[in-house]
């Protein structure tokens, strides 16, 4: 499944990083409701993932106990909300707008961690948090779509409920570090396929080709190949390089924004945009190197 040269974690995560940066044009594109895409990239990269993950002899009676298995169900569940909430975003707001202010679920996880496992919060996390407001605060009130009218909040409100509960699914994954990632992500998948199954009778599945084509990239690509060059390589790099080639990933979703879409920053917007991933994605020495992508 990856190709890539498995000795150059830098150009795995990389390559990573710019998948992600399209996924929003890929749900845009599939025309489909955000539960039908989640529902479709649960079912394609969960399969996909179960596949890669037995063909590597790492799936055994033994592999999840009972807490685990409970506990990766439950991240399953704040995983797949947050793509429904992200996707239902992209549409409201801009993809780029939504991307940004999503990064600001680094930061969520830093006060789920305070809060419940006694981490203590330094100064300047606290600080940088509220410079993420800030920005937040900025796009909020300046960006504007690609019809040239403000973004709607509810799409803003939706980036963020995303990202909180993105952060809900980090915050799980720091209690099963002993379990192999990619399994972890199959069974979260699984769970995503199981939950988001029963929407299909309101949010069916396109009926084009071209629609369900779009689904089927996304979930084989996007998902399953996305995850595998990122577990492949965050293990092998520096928290500093993953945090700082992390900015690929919503440079990127603003360029598509940019150039596919029509999407022309306010320079207000421009600088809610810099002051949230400057905030987000600093480097953090002391924190655990985990993927923080959707």
């Amino acid at each position: 499944m990856v190709a890539m040269n498995k000795n150059n974690p830098v150009l795995q995560w990389t390559a990573a990083m710019a998948l992600s940066g399209t996924i929003g044009a890929v749900v845009l594109e599939s025309g489909a409701d955000a539960p039908a895409v989640a529902f479709a990239r649960s079912l394609v990269g969960g399969l996909l993932l179960l596949v890669w993950s037995a063909a590597r002899g790492w799936l055994r009676p033994w592999t999840l106990s009972r807490r685990d298995l409970l506990l990766a169900v439950l991240g399953g569940l704040f995983l797949v909300g947050n793509w429904v909430l992200l996707f239902a975003s992209y549409s409201l707001s801009s993809i780029g707008v939504s991307t940004v202010v999503y990064h600001t679920q680094p930061l969520m996880l830093v006060g789920l961690a305070a809060a419940f496992l006694g981490e203590k919060m330094a100064k300047s996390q606290l600080v940088r948090a509220l410079i993420a407001f800030g920005g937040v605060t900025l796009i909020s009130l300046s960006a504007h779509g690609a019809d040239g009218k403000p973004v709607r909040l509810a799409g803003i409100a939706l980036a963020l409920g995303a990202a909180a509960l993105y952060a809900g699914a980090s915050f799980v994954a720091k209690q099963l570090t002993h379990v192999r990632p990619h399994v972890l992500a199959a069974v979260q998948l699984v769970t995503g396929t199981i939950v988001l199954a029963p929407a299909l009778l309101v949010t069916p599945l396109p009926t084009d080709t071209s629609g369900l084509l779009w689904l089927v990239l996304l979930g084989t690509v996007h998902t399953a190949l996305m995850y595998v060059l990122m577990y492949a390589s965050i293990g092998k790099l520096p928290t500093t390089t993953v945090a700082l080639l992390s900015y690929v990933y919503p440079v990127v979703a603003v360029v598509v924004d940019v150039l596919a879409y029509g999407h022309r920053p306010t320079w207000p917007e421009g600088v809610g945009m810099l002051a949230v991933l400057a905030a987000a994605l600093a480097p953090k020495r002391a924190e655990a190197r985990q993927p923080a992508r959707v």
